[in-house]
């Protein structure tokens, strides 16, 4: 069922309004990115979790010399992620933009019945 202009100006206002930043992620990432931050910032809390145990597993384990196996890891994901961000917040913002327009869908649906 398609969607009167109304709402779909009503979704993309909220898209607009309540999407994730990229500014914002990139200085999450710059500045906490070995914590994950920007991660559970745009809503992939396993990963973001996952930089942060890489990150206390590199402190934690620096005095054996194998700490930095994980550091260095984490370091270099960060670096992967500052080309990843722009996508990472442009997938949110569309699934965003999609549970909206299939919420809005089902209530048409419901309010026809």
């Amino acid at each position: 069922m398609e969607l009167s202009t109304s709402k779909q100006m009503l979704i993309e206002q909220r898209v607009t309004n309540e999407a994730k930043s990229s500014r914002v992620a990139y200085i999450l990432c710059l500045f906490l990115g070995g914590f994950g931050a920007h991660r559970f910032y745009i809503g992939h809390p396993a990963s973001g979790l996952a930089m942060v145990v890489l990150m206390v597993l590199g402190v934690g384990l620096a005095q054996l010399r194998v700490g930095a196996l994980f550091s260095v890891t984490g370091v270099i994901w960060v670096i992967n992620d500052l080309f990843l961000i722009p996508r990472m917040v442009q997938n949110q913002t569309n699934e965003f933009r999609e549970s909206l327009h299939r919420q809005l869908s089902n209530s048409n649906q419901a309010a026809a019945s």
